[in-house]
């Protein structure tokens, strides 16, 4: 028995003990883990607040207080990794093997120069010294000490970058010439998704982006990027990218308030508002939320620069009267008046001294300060949820939405109010691979058209036909009276505008509402039974763009060198409203004919896909790096384009990196620029395709502008000497131009870059130079034409037609030039980190276009500063928990030319400042600054707003684990 009760006791004993073994890892991963420790800054011997310190491979993260302590409280085992991470500081990992006492970390300041790495230029991970084409990089750190109220308008001191500003809301990049306010052809992804407007065709710029709270960093490309990226990067792309939610968790807040128009005549000093907000939280360790929102409202930048682009010298004005003085022309066309331009432009005669004249005369029009509350509001808002199938793989779904008013730039000025952007996107993305998909819809709601609104004011008060015979009467009578001719024309004016409504009174806010809140272009005073009083200057649009994406590193699967393959489908689908598209389901005739108001036509299709493929070898111990590319593109409208692109980096020394690349682009045309069918003040744009033109003639059977300018100057001319009209009509024929415009094709680019890249001196010298060789090849534009109402161009009544505005069809065609046009450049950046945290940068951009000797269709639009500077300095912690940074802008004068308006725009300088201090005690950073702090008034592009000083105060609150 006793035998038996030790060999059950023993047995007993060894099972409770195995049983305790067994279930320690258990008890071992309930244990809980509290770690605690301080972070100081290595160089400065001070705590850090705010550095996020999280357990490697969980969700567990916090982030140190304002005597730089930190607290985690875990249930993992030991051994595990702590990270620990810093904006403008080098992450440092420290495993923690078991327990002790409190935990002592310096961090070190973070050489960026050096270990940057971007993803744009080649699609994956690469240090930014060995791109194979050139690219600037926007960090968190750069962000916080820019000058710039805003991240996004800090692009605008990027090397080679241009950033136009048509509002407070809108700003519009560019790189490499070929600016406009409405760049087709620059591309603005955030986090994968091209964030454009599909109607508009360009993105609007911030305006559905990221919030201050919630950027990364930004890349930019400036240049052609096509080849990897397909139509619309043929100038350029700009990449942003957003904090994960599983590396920045906590609710962070945001609140700028300024001010502008200081010192403004025009304007009385007027007060805005930023306010933004940042939550992030991950639910055991696999699922993660994000929200941000932010509302912004302000006082836009006035635009009332008076310029006229018809001077008395020109065909189109009085140039054979010297007795008015360039300080008086009755033909002018002034930059931001609208209604006194072509279209509204007429002929009356007068009896001057016993002789018959003949006089070109604008209507009066409207400003447009009149025309635009200068109000604008911004609100933007996204959420999204992530989840983690396993380490690598990780799902997600993002919606954003984007509220914006401000104003726009086409062919025309387009007053945003409530435009609404959404998207929405699915992701699925492991280590090597990713498939995204998405969808942005798109609605102009209360938008409207600056240029009809102001046609339909005067257009309401009297016709054309009506204004001219009064205002012929009235000046006829005024010099019979012995009134000076000068004086006479103010007062036949005077008489002639009597009774139309003016600025600032009741009945014309009424009327101007009724204008705005009308679809109908097209009937004009009409007198067709339940046709609108007037015509209307609603921009009413809807629209939406799909899209799907994927692409897989094969790399592993290769042993000779790096694969990457892709492919992309993109669908646009515009619904047509009888006033912006065509709807080739009504037929020829009654698409001059606006629906009614709340109608829509049929859905038109645009559409395109793309495949590609980019291989990488490495030579020489790394020394030479090749890149190859190659893009198949194909739109139903055209034949397959492939885009090539090769690049070699070659390092003959570390951190010593020269470049060159060549590749070839083509850019299909935008959605506007290929179906288009808008009526603007009697003058339809239209789009280049062949099947827009059916039934219509406008590419065969037309007439060019110009053409018809010097004919009728012709003719005039030959009419006050005596000849009867239709006599030097039929005389002067010959100075007619058929204007046989080509069918519409894709733009080409070849584009030849080489650059240099290197860190020197300690890695405490960064070196950039690129130059560029660009040839584009069918670059597309505008030419405006008329057809003949009566019989064929060369026939004798389409001669006599184009002597008369009413028996003729103004079409704007969007079309290829007949020109190769070249443009070439060069950049140089220089970046100096030197004693005790201070850093200097210096860059320098010039741009140029080859002349052509023989002229285009239309005009060449390159529109850029020859010589751009960008000058910076400013210390990150210049005393403990205060820095300030300081930048200063050169731009050279140059010609802005566009289908809205042409003129010099002026060189300027701007000086921006900022102090940024922390606050530690309540995980703040204040930021006081301004941009162009002298207050020197300046505009960016002819029509463009006047630009002053804007000054503000920032508050940021990183308020972890919430």
């Amino acid at each position: 028995m006793k035998h038996n009760y030790f060999s059950i006791r023993l047995t007993m004993a060894i099972a409770f003990f195995l049983m305790i073994f067994s279930i320690l890892p258990i008890f071992a991963q309930d244990q809980i883990v509290e770690i605690t420790g301080v972070v100081n800054d290595n160089e400065v011997n001070g705590p850090l607040p705010g550095v996020t310190v999280s357990i490697k491979g969980t969700a567990t993260t916090t982030a140190t207080n304002e005597k730089g302590e930190f607290y985690i409280k875990t249930n993992i085992t030991y051994p595990f990794t702590l990270v620990f991470s810093g904006v403008g500081f080098k992450s440092q990992e420290l495993q923690v093997l078991s327990a002790q006492s409190k935990i002592s970390v310096n961090l070190n300041t973070e050489n960026t120069l050096l270990n940057e790495v971007v993803v744009s230029a080649s699609r994956v991970e690469e240090r930014i010294l060995q791109s194979p084409i050139s690219i600037e990089k926007i960090d968190i750190k750069a962000i916080k000490d820019s000058p710039a109220p805003t991240f996004y308008e800090a692009l605008d001191n990027i090397k080679g970058v241009q950033l136009l500003t048509s509002s407070l809301t809108l700003k519009v990049p560019n790189a490499r010439g070929f600016n406009v306010p409405n760049n087709f052809r620059f591309m603005q992804l955030v986090d994968g998704v091209d964030v454009q407007a599909a109607t508009l065709g360009v993105p609007l710029g911030n305006a559905i982006g990221p919030t201050e709270l919630d950027i990364q960093s930004v890349e930019i490309t400036p240049g052609a990027a096509s080849a990897l990226y397909g139509m619309n990067a043929i100038n350029g792309l700009a990449s942003l990218q957003t904090r994960s939610p599983f590396t920045y968790q906590g609710l962070s807040l945001y609140q700028r308030t300024g001010v502008n128009h200081v010192g403004n005549d025009e304007k009385d000093p007027a007060l805005l508002t930023e306010f933004a907000l940042r939550y992030a939280k991950v639910f055991k360790e696999k699922f993660a939320i994000k929200v941000n929102g932010s509302f912004f409202r302000g006082t836009d930048w006035i635009s009332n620069t008076l310029t006229d682009q018809n001077p008395n010298n020109l065909a189109t004005a009085n140039p054979t009267v010297p007795s008015l003085d360039g300080a008086f022309n009755p033909a002018a066309d002034l930059w931001n008046n609208y209604g006194d331009e072509r279209n509204n432009r007429v002929t009356v005669n007068a009896t001057v001294d016993g002789v018959s004249k003949t006089y070109n005369v604008s209507r009066t029009g409207y400003l447009e300060k009149d025309l635009v509350d200068p109000t604008v509001t911004n609100i933007k808002f996204d959420a999204g949820g992530y989840y983690k199938i396993k380490d690598n793989l990780e799902a997600s779904y993002v919606y954003r939405y984007g509220l914006m008013d401000g104003t726009f730039q086409r062919g025309n000025k387009i007053r945003l109010d409530n435009a609404v952007v959404q998207n929405h996107k699915v992701e699925l993305k492991g280590e090597e691979f990713y498939i995204r998909c998405y969808a942005s819809l798109e609605s102009t709601g209360d938008s409207y058209n600056l240029k009809p609104l102001a046609d339909n004011l005067d257009l309401t008060h009297a016709s054309n036909t009506n204004w001219r015979n009064t205002f012929q009467s009235a000046l006829q009578s005024s010099i019979n009276s012995g009134t000076a001719l000068q004086q006479a024309f103010e007062d036949a004016r005077a008489v002639a505008d009597a009774g139309r409504v003016e600025p600032g009174t009741p009945e014309f806010e009424a009327l101007k509402n009724t204008i705005i809140k009308t679809n109908n272009w097209d009937h004009l005073n009409s007198g067709v039974a339940g046709a609108p009083a007037t015509g209307g200057a609603w921009l009413k649009q809807k629209s939406a763009l799909y899209h799907v994406e994927g692409q897989y590193d094969l790399s592993k699967y290769v042993q000779l060198f790096d694969l990457q393959v892709g492919a992309d489908y993109r669908q646009y689908l515009v619904t047509p409203d009888g006033n912006n598209f065509v709807d080739f389901a009504r037929p020829v005739a009654e698409r001059n004919v606006a629906l009614p108001d709340g109608s829509f036509g049929d859905k038109q299709r645009y559409e395109k896909y793309g495949i590609f493929g980019q291989v990488t070898k490495r030579f020489f111990n790394n020394r030479l790096k090749i890149n190859a590319s190659l893009r198949a593109d194909r739109n139903p409208e055209f034949d397959t384009k492939l885009n090539p692109r090769i690049a070699l980096v070659y390092s003959p020394k570390e951190n010593h990196n020269f470049r060159a690349s060549f590749q070839n682009g083509f850019r299909f045309p935008s959605l506007f620029e290929a179906l288009s069918f808008v009526n603007n003040g009697n003058v339809r744009r239209v789009g280049g395709l062949a099947r827009v033109n059916q039934g219509i003639g406008f590419l065969e059977n037309s007439y060019t502008l110009t053409s018809i300018d010097a004919f009728n100057a012709a003719v005039n001319t030959a009419v006050d000497a005596g000849t009867p009209r239709a006599q030097a009509a039929l005389e002067n024929r010959n100075v007619l131009e058929k204007a046989n415009l080509p069918v519409m094709k894709p733009e080409q680019i070849n584009s030849f870059e080489i650059g240099y890249k290197s860190v020197v001196l300690n890695n405490s010298i960064s070196i950039d130079w690129d130059a560029y060789l660009n040839i584009y090849d069918g670059f597309l534009g505008q030419v405006e034409v008329a057809v003949p109402k009566n019989g064929v161009v060369g026939s004798d009544a389409s001669v006599t037609d184009m002597l008369t505005r009413a028996n003729q069809d103004r079409y704007r065609v969007f079309t290829n030039s007949t020109n190769k046009y070249k443009s070439y450049g060069s950049t140089f950046g220089i970046k100096y980190n030197f004693y005790e945290n201070y850093n200097a940068g210096f860059n320098v951009s010039y741009n140029d276009l080859i002349t052509n000797s023989k002229s285009d269709i239309f005009l060449t639009s390159f529109n850029t500063p020859k010589w751009v500077t960008n000058l910076s300095f400013g210390n990150r912690q210049i005393i403990k928990n205060v820095g300030f940074n300081i930048t200063g802008r050169w731009q050279d004068a140059f010609y802005w030319e566009s289908t809205l308006a042409n003129g010099d725009v002026p060189a300027y300088v701007t000086l921006d400042a900022q102090v940024n201090v922390k606050i530690p005690v309540i995980y703040a950073t204040a930021k006081i600054g301004g941009t162009n702090i002298l207050n020197n008034r300046y505009y960016q592009y002819a029509a463009g707003p006047t630009i002053g000083g804007l000054y503000y105060v920032a508050l940021t609150f990183e308020l972890a684990n919430l």
